[in-house]
């Protein structure tokens, strides 16, 4: 899941709790402020019910519901009384002749609950206060019916419901539209790192948040870190090339001194030793050079650079008037670009030596990057194909070079944790040099 999706995600669930949570809240401080009009009311009812009662001379109690509101006279109105004397109930003429039973409290202090069994189905709001009079122990109970006030409490929580899911969407909508503008620069950081791949630019250079800044920072203090180092262990390498040139060439007017003449043994080996180093010298200044002429790219494109390539050995061999046929697409992978075209260079500049007319280059995917190169030359057989990946070995003498060319593709084929091969082409009849590469 991308980091976007995450914080959208996040987001819009904490907004959502936040709705259920003030929802719910709306909807109980609603209900209870109603409640309390209520309860106020009916306290009132109470109240006057409580003044109606009056002693007779024989001390018995009596009251009078001629002063209550006509609500508690008229049927099933949602307006009710009880009140208990000793053991007497009188009803209010609102339940025509029903009889409501209401569990008495033990609170002496007036008492708000709820009953759901009251008349038609009715959920009533209770009223219940008790006292002593004149020695008679007497309870009184108010009720209001809940179910008007329910359906308008609905009503109106879902009406907030609807404002609220409406200002919901809008609110998570416009946090997705700030998560995507805050996650801009990682975008454009990315872009800029695919420049950095390509060799188009050397760091990343993008306005970032304070929070990622250092770590863009340090990303750009290693890129500068390993080119320095790059740069600095292939000129230092050239650099010794240069100065081991010298000393090796005494070495080899050394080899030729006639004093050597009476032992030809150890001037061989001095001659041979010494050819040895100014290949591997030439090798070094050969690659160290490849990489002061061009800009590090760690991208390479098959079909651009082939084609660059098959123009320049063209010219050199052009007294052979050779035809290159590339097959290679035309997109980016991710290899080393001066790795690549010494290691193809080398296959195809040896391929010209030898080629008659034509040559084929086919760069292809698979599981692998294949890289096939064939020529109408000569060709080789089976026990030479074994010998040429020798560090300086040539087979044929005549041919100018060092024989360095195959040795420095088998090092960089090795390095990949690739594979190089070498047989006859079917399709041409002369070489073929197949290299595979794991792909990155």
């Amino acid at each position: 899941m991308t980091l976007r999706k995450k914080l959208n995600r996040g987001l819009a669930l904490i907004l959502c709790s936040i709705f259920l949570i003030n929802w719910d809240a709306v909807d109980w401080v609603i209900r209870t402020v109603i409640e309390k009009q209520m309860a106020t009311r009916l306290q009132h009812d109470s109240d006057s019910l409580k003044d109606t009662l009056t002693i007779d001379i024989q001390g018995q109690l009596h009251f009078d519901s001629y002063h209550i509101g006509s609500v508690y006279n008229q049927a099933y109105s949602g307006h009710y009384y009880v009140i208990k004397i000793d053991d007497v109930n009188y009803y209010s003429a609102s339940l025509q002749n029903e009889t409501l039973e209401l569990a008495p409290q033990t609170s002496k202090q007036p008492l708000l609950y709820h009953e759901s069994n009251g008349p038609k189905q009715q959920t009533l709001l209770v009223l219940e206060s008790s006292f002593e009079e004149s020695g008679h122990q007497i309870r009184i109970y108010v009720t209001e019916d809940l179910t008007v006030i329910d359906h308008d409490i609905i009503s109106i929580s879902l009406g907030y419901l609807l404002i609220n899911i409406c200002l919901l969407i809008c609110a998570i909508a416009l946090q997705s539209r700030i998560v995507l503008q805050a996650l801009r620069p990682f975008k454009d950081a990315r872009r800029q790192l695919t420049d950095v791949l390509n060799g188009e630019q050397d760091q990343i250079q993008v306005n970032v948040p304070a929070e990622i800044k250092p770590l863009v920072d340090e990303f750009n203090r290693l890129l500068l870190l390993v080119m320095r180092r790059l740069l600095q262990s292939r000129t230092a390498i050239g650099n010794l090339a240069h100065a081991l040139k010298t000393p090796l060439a005494i070495l080899f007017r050394i080899a030729e001194n006639p004093v050597l003449s009476a032992h030809p043994e150890l001037q061989q080996q001095l001659k041979v030793q010494t050819t040895a180093i100014r290949q591997t010298i030439d090798r070094e200044l050969k690659r160290a050079r490849i990489a002061g002429n061009h800009k590090t790219k760690i991208v390479f494109n098959p079909y651009q650079e082939l084609l660059a390539l098959s123009q320049v050995l063209k010219n050199v061999y052009s007294e052979k008037q050779l035809q290159i046929k590339i097959t290679a697409p035309d997109i980016l992978i991710h290899y080393d670009r001066e790795d690549l075209l010494e290691m193809i260079g080398n296959l195809l500049d040896n391929a010209c030596k030898w080629a008659k007319q034509t040559i084929s280059v086919t760069v292809a995917f698979s599981n692998k990057l294949v890289i096939t190169i064939e020529d109408d030359g000569p060709g080789i057989n089976d026990q030479n194909a074994q010998l040429l990946t020798e560090r300086g070995l040539r087979l044929d003498e005549t041919v100018e070079g060092h024989g360095l060319g195959l040795a420095i593709v088998r090092d960089i084929t090795e390095f990949y944790g690739g594979s190089l091969s070498f047989d006859r082409s079917e399709r041409l009849g002369g070489f073929l040099a197949k290299v595979r590469l794991p792909l990155n």
